[in-house]
């Protein structure tokens, strides 16, 4: 190696290519041994003789935030498309000719700041905050992107040098039984679908489904023999017990809105349009409007979830309440991982809360504990 750059050098000095020719004969008879040993540094280095002697010339240029996004939109699942597309749009438009390596932590943080001033006021809203959590949260997972892709260091992430704003505690608490009865009248005598809106009451309160879990079920998921309920959300997949008199009411609602095929969604207008998300925020604005608690506290489908499983948890434990909310992570002590509960637990709760006997449980029935409003 040492003779090659030394040819290379007396050429570029003007030497005779008789000199030239010699170092290179040097070369060819080098003593095998070092010529093994220098290869072995080079393999140590991560080094190849094609490296050395091809011109390397200036790096690459790194792609800018306009170029690389849309390869994070198609890598992206459709929650964070949801979650974090405003906010990568934000980042287009600001950033978009800047190379990735331009952006520093303090644009992010200045972004930070800028989407809560001018975040919307809502029921849940708080004073923008989670509006800044989010522009960082994506932030994080454009700059994940480009690591994995080897076009950053991890340690280069401007986003990662950025502090999360600290989440403030949840307001949701679980709803009386009084204020369950208040609801389920208003939303059974008002509205252009009491009878949709009855069923999506009844379905959340029993099962704890989030709304994008409970928008997600198909008719094939439905298993009316054995009142289960076939649930994919949060990236899971597991089976719900839910009463039989529910799960009745949910087939011939389908049905009679001209569900046929089996991956047909479930809950459905009566035109027979599948029902989005905008059903459950018609119904809440409308309760709201009716019950001036309701709206001033920011109440909403979520609060149904976090009643039913206060309610678990309290009367048979964590590990049935965890198990009725489809958690499978177990943050904190490892204690939590002997913390389980099977099907049958479920079901068991389910019965005792609802007052129904249930294919799968196996204690005795017991009387109802939610208000009769409620499972109508």
């Amino acid at each position: 190696m040492t003779w090659l750059l030394c040819t290379r050098s007396a050429l570029s000095l003007g030497c005779s290519p008789i000199c030239t020719s010699r170092w290179r004969e040097a070369t060819v008879s080098a003593d095998p041994a070092t010529v093994a040993a220098a290869l072995q540094v080079l393999a140590h280095l991560g080094v190849t003789l094609a490296d050395l002697q091809s011109d390397t010339g200036a790096p690459a240029a790194l792609p800018t935030v306009a170029e690389y996004l849309p390869r994070v939109v198609a890598a992206a699942g459709p929650g964070a498309r949801r979650t974090y597309g405003t906010y990568w749009e934000r980042m287009a438009t600001a950033w978009g000719d800047w190379p990735l390596n331009r952006v520093a932590a303090s644009d992010i943080e200045a972004m930070k700041q800028d989407m809560i001033a001018t975040a919307r006021s809502r029921r849940n809203s708080r004073n923008g905050r989670h509006a800044g959590e989010h522009v960082i949260a994506a932030a994080r997972a454009f700059y994940r992107r480009a690591v994995a892709d080897g076009l950053i260091d991890a340690s280069a992430s401007p986003a990662h040098r950025v502090a999360k704003p600290r989440r403030l505690p949840s307001t949701r608490r679980a709803l009386t039984p009084y204020e369950l009865e208040e609801i389920n009248a208003v939303a059974r005598t008002s509205g252009n679908d009491v009878i949709l809106d009855a069923l999506l009451l009844r379905l959340h309160t029993e099962s704890a489904y989030r709304r994008g879990g409970a928008l997600a079920v198909r008719l094939v998921d439905l298993d009316r023999r054995s009142g289960l309920v076939r649930l994919a959300e949060k990236g899971t997949v597991r089976w719900q017990p839910v009463s039989l008199d529910l799960a009745e009411h949910l087939y011939e609602h389908a049905h009679g809105r001209g569900a046929v095929l089996p991956t047909d969604q479930l809950l459905r207008y009566r035109n027979g349009q599948p029902i989005s998300s905008r059903r459950y925020d018609h119904l809440w604005k409308r309760i709201g409007d009716r019950l001036p608690w309701v709206a001033a506290q920011g109440i909403s489908t979520h609060w149904l979830r976090h009643t039913t499983l206060t309610w678990v948890e309290r009367h048979f434990g964590y590990g049935v309440a965890r198990a009725y909310a489809g958690h499978t992570d177990s943050p904190g002590s490892s204690t939590t991982t002997y913390i389980k509960a099977d099907l049958h637990a479920v079901a068991d709760a389910l019965s005792a809360m609802t007052g129904q006997p249930h294919p799968l449980a196996t204690m005795e029935e017991t009387q109802a504990a939610w208000p009769a409003a409620t499972r109508r």
